[in-house]
């Protein structure tokens, strides 16, 4: 089900379910890759996760809704990393937020908006690490985003430090978040925490670049532009001449060389998933579905520098089945997982661009 087939009493149907069959119908809503994803992973561990998302698309749905102003935004973000802290006030919330929702919001999102109250109850029946890991995580976003919604993004961002603190409060601290229920389901994970931490932030920046690339003429349409200026300045490039008939060599060198920092973040995405016992494999192959759809959408971007919208390099579902066949198929060697990544990224590293990926907040 997706949110244009919801109706009215669609929040009212779901109180009655199980958690994770309520939880299930409102990913499925939202967002259908990590409904796909998500559940791959352990019993254990499930709950959790599909808990997490649906809290930081609360935020996503603040943080998006074009009829809040940046004063309304900052109130419901602030109410509701308390709410997620201490589980009281949710109800109120979710009847104060609701009303002021616009058409331009999906179905799925007014629904989830409603159903704030169940989604925190789900929140609070964790264990207490969870629960701060959880907290942590929307308070991180929910802080951050702001300070970038108040700026004139006509023209991007004015550098590549800027890029690099927006794909952390956006998903740089979900990655932070996922590592910390990752090391507290398993001892053997935990070893490696510090670690996973610092490639946890890198995993989603590189998630979260290419997302950026591919679409960035969507994005254009809205008059927002998350590129980084100085990247194109170092080819000769002006953001704020960029239009959907932009036909300039210059503004694919730079778009090339953001491929090429991309990869080398979803190189790090590797190294994390390969920290991990090589028997999780239903946590493996969660980060490797994610790692390899965005490998194959780099790829279709290199491959159409001069593409103008983003069904021009959306991977399609066969390529989705592919990269789930070739997940599972070498989800527990670490040789054959690099093997794959090497050969299927080889295209995307630029050789004369050095970067050096963000790693983990201080």
């Amino acid at each position: 089900m997706n949110g244009s087939q919801m109706d009215i009493n669609y929040p009212e149907s779901l109180l009655s379910l199980p958690d994770n069959e309520f939880q299930a119908i409102l990913l499925e809503g939202v967002s259908r890759t990590f409904a796909l994803t998500i559940p791959q992973l352990p019993n254990k561990l499930y709950p959790a996760v599909a808990n997490a998302y649906l809290l930081c698309r609360i935020v996503d749905t603040i943080e998006d809704e074009v009829s809040l102003n940046t004063q309304q935004k900052e109130y419901f973000c602030s109410a509701f990393i308390d709410i997620v802290k201490t589980g009281n006030n949710a109800d109120a919330f979710a009847k104060e937020l609701a009303p002021l929702l616009s058409e331009q919001t999906i179905p799925a999102e007014h629904s989830l908006i409603q159903l704030t109250d169940r989604v925190i109850t789900i929140t609070h029946s964790f264990a207490s690490e969870q629960i701060e890991a959880l907290s942590c995580c929307v308070e991180t976003m929910a802080k951050g985003m702001p300070t970038f919604q108040a700026l004139d993004l006509s023209a991007g961002l004015n550098t590549m430090a800027d890029m690099d603190n927006y794909c952390y409060y956006v998903a740089g601290c979900v990655g932070e978040m996922l590592a910390k229920l990752f090391c507290h389901y398993s001892a053997d994970i935990n070893i490696h925490k510090a670690e996973l931490l610092t490639l946890s932030t890198s995993f989603g920046q590189g998630l979260q670049m290419t997302n950026i690339l591919k679409d960035i003429w969507d994005d254009a349409q809205r008059g927002v532009c998350w590129l980084p200026q100085d990247i194109f300045t170092e080819t000769g490039f002006d953001l704020k001449n960029l239009t959907a008939e932009t036909n300039d060599e210059n503004f694919r060198l730079g778009l090339a060389h953001l491929i090429s920092i991309a990869q080398q973040h979803l190189h790090n995405a590797l190294k994390y998933t390969q920290l991990l016992p090589s028997n999780e494999t239903g946590i493996r192959n969660f980060c490797l579905w994610a790692l390899g759809m965005a490998v194959l959408t780099l790829n279709n971007i290199k491959k159409n520098l001069d593409f103008n919208h983003s069904d021009q390099v959306k991977i399609t579902r066969k390529d989705v089945k592919k990269t789930i066949l070739a997940s599972k198929l070498t989800a527990r060697s670490n040789i054959l997982l690099s093997l794959l990544f090497n050969l299927t990224s080889r295209n995307l590293n630029t050789t004369d661009w050095h970067y050096m990926p963000a790693t983990a907040k201080e």
